[in-house]
Parts: C-alpha cells; sequence; structure tokens
C-alpha cells in the first residue's frame, strides 16, 4: 500500500530506508511556480529517534507492514520477556532491547501492545497509567505533610518513581508510564 504525502496526518505510519516511522508532525509548503513540499518530523518505531525529511507532494511513500496486537505480557526470564496473543494463545519472547523502557512499569499479566514490524515483534506499548506496589522508600516521618517534599521510591516491577513523603512501602501508587510520574496513591 501507498501514500502521498498530501496524505499525512499525526500518528500516519510509513516506511523510509526500509524501516517503519511514525509522522509526528507536518507541514504543506507551497513554492511559488513550484510543486508544493511536504516537511515532516518522523519519530523511528524501532529506535525512537525523530528526524526530519521533506518530500515532493507527489511521491509515493510505502506503508509499513506494521500492526500492533493486544497481548498479555506474562513473565521475564532475566534476559527475555514472554508475551501471549490474546485471540491465538500463542506466545511470543522478545529481549530486553526490544521491550526497552516498558519493562520498567509493566507488570506480569497486564495487557500490552505489541508491535510487529515484518512479522517480528518490535517493541511494546504499555497503558498510560498502572498501579505498582512500592517495594523500597525511605520511611515517611511524623509531620510530613502532603505539600512537603518528595523522595525517591522503587516498584515492584524495578522503575523508580519520585513520590511525595507520605507515601510508604506497601502503599499501592498510581503512575503516568509516558513519564514515569507519581498520579496518586490508590486505596485499597
Amino acid at each position: 500500500m501507498v501514500v502521498t504525502p498530501n496524505q499525512f496526518r499525526r500518528g500516519t505510519k510509513i516506511e523510509v530506508d526500509g524501516e517503519p516511522y511514525t509522522v509526528v508532525e507536518y507541514l504543506h509548503i507551497k513554492m511559488g511556480r513550484g510543486g508544493a513540499n511536504v516537511r515532516t518530523k518522523m519519530k523511528s518505531l524501532i529506535t525512537g529517534r525523530v528526524i526530519e525529511r521533506t518530500f515532493t507532494s507527489d511521491e509515493k511513500i510505502k506503508q509499513p507492514d506494521f500492526e500492533e496486537k493486544q497481548m498479555q505480557y506474562l513473565y521475564n526470564d532475566g534476559e527475555n520477556y514472554y508475551f501471549m496473543d490474546n485471540e491465538t494463545y500463542e506466545q511470543i519472547t522478545m529481549t530486553s532491547e526490544e521491550v526497552g523502557e516498558a519493562a520498567l512499569f509493566m507488570p506480569e499479566n497486564i495487557n500490552v501492545k505489541v508491535q510487529i514490524f515484518n512479522k517480528k515483534p518490535i517493541g511494546v506499548e504499555i497503558p498510560n497509567f498502572v498501579e505498582l506496589e512500592v517495594v523500597e522508600t525511605v520511611p515517611g516521618i511524623k509531620g510530613d505533610t502532603v505539600s512537603g517534599g518528595s523522595k525517591p521510591a522503587k516498584v515492584s516491577t524495578g522503575g523508580t518513581v519520585t513520590v511525595p513523603l507520605f507515601i510508604n512501602e506497601g502503599d499501592i501508587i498510581k503512575i503516568d508510564t509516558r513519564d514515569g510520574s507519581y498520579i496518586e496513591r490508590v486505596s485499597r
């Protein structure tokens, strides 16, 4: 399947130099007598780096063999992460490099979107918010208030989050996985 730069929208997936990208920004530029150009910012779906590229408006760009499958994260054995397709119950394995930073806030048995390019898994997209248990933090001191300072806390998946002083070990907290920030303490 092919698209032209005139059909670009935010989130459009295209293949450039054999690598899948998603369009982050695009701007149509009409030059005096010549044809129009489309200046784009694209983010690599494999490496995450952002590049800028200008296309002519009549250029044909291939859409990648790309899909996102709902899968359940099962477990990791220290090197590999194991996922199960929710429809076929087929299991796939991904390396730590392929999973990336998603592993910091990915508890077992959570449903995730596995990104597949050319029939090979290349990345994982976890939900925007997860609830995790605090397993390690310095204890709160009597008199610490909600408006006070903050401290680091390690959660059950291995990630570290900056939390308010009143959060203690064993508390369940809600985390925004996009930036790894604390949202709120969850009552049990």
